[in-house]
């Protein structure tokens, strides 16, 4: 029997901690009233270095210092990212997110859907993940909106505007040799 029961969806926000883009996409997900519940790893980068020293006592050498603090972080974000239905992996242009990377290989190789978020001028050097991605947006309002038309089917005004054009419109309808 068909169910009407809607899905609640695990969005898992990887990348980096320097701007806004997780509260654009909560704002969004919450105006849109999406089935959503969104996580992320900790996003405090000195609780996220210095959580190992805290509560395992402090390293005599940094790699000591970073290896306790690593598997610790370790645990929420594999835990966290094997739970997601999507995962949204975000590189900006100013800090080199290594461990954004990082989660974007572990969901692709456990079969993860992946939207990448990026500005269009690192597309480039992101190119190997971004072809492991099924959307790569430019805006945090764009991954709203994928979440949106994903989820519900809603679809957003196109963004070329006017000058949309729709494809039967544009190359004909559908198989022309059925």
């Amino acid at each position: 029997a068909f169910s009407t029961a809607e899905k609640v969806w695990n969005v898992y926000l990887s990348g980096e901690i320097h701007s806004d883009w997780r509260e654009v996409i909560a704002n969004g997900v919450e105006s849109n009233k999406l089935p959503v519940v969104l996580t992320s790893p900790n996003t405090s980068h000195e609780d996220s270095d210095d959580c190992g020293a805290i509560i395992l006592g402090m390293q005599e050498e940094r790699p000591n210092w970073d290896m306790i603090g690593a598997k610790m972080n370790g645990i929420r974000t594999k835990t966290l990212l094997e739970d997601a239905d999507i995962v949204v992996v975000r590189f900006g242009e100013k800090y080199r997110q290594w461990n954004a990377a990082f989660d974007a290989g572990y969901a692709a190789a456990q079969g993860k859907p992946i939207i990448t978020l990026h500005p269009p001028a690192i597309s480039h050097m992101l190119k190997e993940v971004n072809a492991n991605a099924s959307v790569v947006c430019q805006e945090p309002e764009q991954v709203v909106q994928t979440l949106a038309y994903v989820i519900r089917g809603d679809l957003p005004p196109p963004k070329d505007g006017d000058d949309f054009v729709p494809i039967a419109d544009r190359l004909g309808k559908g198989n022309p040799n059925p």
